[in-house]
């Protein structure tokens, strides 16, 4: 049901294991991509496009479902009334799975430590699977054949929700902060998706969660049938970070590790390297390797990533910062004078939960896209926000408003489908925007 990135990597799958499949997708045929027509024709797929129907899916022994399919949809509560069981990917998976498993999920951060976790065990030596939701399906992994020491999966709480009998030998989660509301419907039903991560944990298991959050904070009494680790800035934690410094305290293993100079040197890349360091010091990788891959490591782009530094002022694209959590991590790794600018798709989120930051951080806050009149409602009386009906206009403001010593971080709190193809094209026109402005002065560029 429904055929994305995970349902073509669902029907490849099924299809090499001999499954006969039958594929439903809410678009007619016709507005398939050319590929896909020409595959499910080729493979004798039965389809059925424009809607979902009752008596096309009776033929089925069971369904799988991609993540971005609710599994409360009337046909799917009726289909598990008939005894049809619903399956994700990972549940699909499970039952097939021997290598080492390391499974990162939160609402934020997601993918930079997934990223950093797979360089640090391939610098170690290992050989390494990355992808889940990001990458390569795992799915797509599992028909390739070759087979890898340790699997290192991104996984969605849209993924987890359907995960079936899924057990990670290191479960990560990383933080728990409002997102995706409008499907899940409530923060205890976004966070019940994110623990079914550890639900099938054993003695044997590994669970790593973050002690600066507070949602982790509240789950770590939860989970007793593993060993459960955490990371932050606490005394307590296995993995404390604190400036640019990080210690790792591990059962006859202490090892400190600097970063200074590197590309993580921020309160967010303090936090994901204490976990991606500690992971891979439960694996075995050794502190001379780790540290050298921290050295060189290179975030994906969009994450807090410095544009440029003009004239004093240094320009941040954190354009992946679709929630009010990505944004509060930002701000929280600047000391002040950020001029910000936010806005775009609604998610369902409360922006008063920005207020604190906001009014200790920001100096200009500079709004776009359709929830401007949300976040500047949200955030009277704290700052006076200046509207801005493009990211060229937005970024005009910033400039003009900007003095010697100030940060212009674009950091929206929202989904970029308003104005924009994804966040990544978001982030794209705030860099072009920002290095070709007319006045062409650049100091220095990153």
């Amino acid at each position: 049901m429904g055929l994305g990135v995970s349902g073509r990597a669902a029907v490849r799958y099924l299809l090499a294991s001999g499954v006969q499949v039958f594929v439903s997708d809410s678009r007619e045929f016709a507005e398939l991509p050319l590929a896909d027509q020409e595959y499910l024709q080729e493979n004798n797929v039965a389809f059925e496009g424009g809607g979902h129907s009752r008596e096309f899916f009776l033929q089925g022994d069971f369904i799988v479902l991609s993540p971005g399919v609710p599994k409360d949809l009337p046909l799917l509560m009726e289909m598990k009334e008939q005894n049809i069981p619903l399956l994700g990917e990972l549940a699909l998976a499970a039952p097939q799975l021997v290598e080492q498993v390391v499974a990162v999920t939160g609402t934020n951060g997601k993918t930079t430590v997934t990223a950093l976790i797979g360089e640090l065990l391939k610098s170690s030596g290992k050989k390494v699977f990355v992808g889940g939701n990001i990458g390569t399906p795992l799915l797509d992994y599992l028909c390739q054949g070759e087979r890898v020491d340790v699997l290192v999966l991104e996984l969605s709480s849209f993924q987890l929700e359907s995960a079936g009998d899924f057990r990670p030998d290191i479960g990560v989660l990383l933080n728990i902060t409002p997102d995706h509301l409008n499907r899940h419907g409530s923060m205890v039903a976004y966070a019940a998706a994110k623990m079914k991560l550890f639900a099938h944990q054993g003695e044997q298991d590994k669970a790593i969660l973050g002690s600066d959050d507070p949602m982790c904070r509240q789950i770590m009494p939860l989970l007793t049938e593993q060993k459960v680790y955490s990371f932050g800035t606490k005394e307590e934690c296995e993995a404390k970070g604190e400036g640019n410094e990080l210690t790792i305290t591990l059962e006859g293993r202490k090892d400190f590790y600097s970063l200074a100079g590197t590309q993580l040197a921020s309160h967010t890349g303090l936090l994901n390297s204490g976990v991606a360091v500690l992971a891979a010091s439960l694996l075995g990788c050794k502190a001379e390797e780790i540290q050298k891959t921290l050295n060189h490591f290179t975030p994906a782009a969009h994450r807090l990533q410095l544009v440029t530094r003009r004239k004093g002022v240094d320009y941040y694209d954190d354009s992946k910062a679709t929630n009010t959590g990505a944004v509060l991590s930002a701000l929280a790794s600047f000391s002040g004078n950020v001029i910000l600018i936010a806005g775009g798709r609604d998610k369902g989120e409360d922006y008063s939960v920005l207020t604190e930051l906001v009014g200790k951080k920001v100096k200009e806050l500079i709004l776009i896209g359709e929830a401007a009149e949300s976040i500047d409602e949200a955030l009277k009386g704290v700052i006076r926000a200046n509207r801005a009906a493009s990211m060229e206009d937005a970024v005009a403001v910033a400039v003009e408003v900007a003095e010697p010593g100030d940060v212009v971080l674009l950091s929206p709190a929202c989904a970029s489908f308003d104005m924009f193809d994804s966040y990544g094209h978001r982030g794209e026109v705030f860099c072009d925007a920002v290095l070709n402005f007319k006045e062409q002065i650049r100091e220095t560029v990153v």
